[in-house]
């Protein structure tokens, strides 16, 4: 990877101190195909440095900045970036993973000011696809399932207990259906924005009362309401929540609250985004070079489709 040349590292830390004085060794914790991570102490406190692969992330930076525009207490702090797909953060406080604190009750406060920063660049939804954010409104998803279901290669037909081929067959039958669900989906007049499409208790960082949402690299232009995939069967998975249970049900009305919109809208974007992950999933793996994929990363497009096929209520993540 990149990220291990040294030539690289040596020009990755000649910019990091030309933007803040250094004070001791920069570490590198995390290093990943996609991105790498580097904490570098200063005498403000440590920074943060995020690298990302250019063909695939590229536009995080310039990402991370308009949503700063739009609500700087949501996102992270900027000190400095680079059309390198570099940029400099300041420490955002500590992940909501590591806290003792149970997570629904900081959900219920997160969902809302994640709600309202989708809100708020919704009219930039154009400028977002033209800086390269992935487009995944809902218009177009059938046409893509379509051409997916034909990829046995994708669907691991045979490889992998996920998906069969019966079922494979049954998607075919129910494009149909798909279509109609999107165009349901858009009759509630949501229009798309930013969709981070990886929100989990990995991505939040708390400090004191403020919440900021990290790691846009993932994100796309889409269905607001698309979050609720990931974010709801992650917390179902992490907290040991019943699918459907009241608690999932309650975050899903604290999130919908600023949109105003009925929780039928969100229940219809809990499938068709379903759907939407899975063929995130696809575009990440045939971006990623064949030595460096992961098996369970491969998995995860066909599990998307299954778990469309089965239709359980929100938060259903097996």
């Amino acid at each position: 990877m990149r990220w291990l040349d040294p030539d690289w590292r040596t020009e990755a830390e000649t910019w990091i101190r030309e933007q803040v004085r250094v004070t001791g060794p920069i570490e590198q914790p995390h290093v990943h195909p996609w991105s790498t991570v580097m904490r570098v102490p200063t005498a403000q406190g440590v920074v943060w440095f995020k690298a990302s692969a250019p063909d695939v992330h590229g536009f995080e930076p310039r990402l991370t900045e308009i949503l700063a525009e739009a609500r700087p207490d949501a996102v992270t702090e900027l000190i400095a970036t680079d059309r390198r797909g570099w940029m400099l953060m300041r420490d955002a406080g500590a992940r909501l993973r590591d806290l003792e604190e149970s997570p629904v009750e900081h959900w219920e406060r997160i969902l809302p000011r994640y709600a309202e920063l989708q809100i708020a660049v919704t009219p930039r939804a154009e400028e977002l696809l033209e800086l390269g954010v992935p487009d995944e409104r809902p218009a177009g998803i059938p046409d893509r399932v379509a051409a997916l279901i034909e990829d046995e290669e994708a669907l691991m037909i045979g490889r992998s207990a996920e998906l069969t081929a019966e079922q494979r067959d049954e998607l075919r039958r129910r494009l149909p259906e798909l279509q109609a669900l999107v165009e349901e989906l858009e009759s509630f007049g949501v229009p798309p924005t930013i969709q981070h499409d990886d929100l989990h208790d990995g991505q939040v960082f708390v400090d004191d009362d403020r919440y900021r949402v990290l790691d846009w690299g993932d994100s796309c232009v889409s269905h607001p309401f698309h979050t609720l995939t990931v974010t709801l069967r992650a917390l179902a998975w992490r907290a040991v929540l019943e699918p459907g249970s009241a608690l999932l049900l309650r975050l899903r009305d604290a999130y919908l609250e600023p949109f105003g919109a009925p929780p039928a809208a969100a229940d219809l974007a809990y499938r068709t985004g379903t759907l939407a992950r899975a063929l995130a999933w696809l575009r990440y793996i045939r971006a990623t070079p064949p030595g460096q994929r992961d098996p369970e990363d491969a998995e995860s497009v066909p599990y998307g489709l299954r778990l469309y096929l089965e239709a359980g209520p929100i938060g259903t993540w097996e």
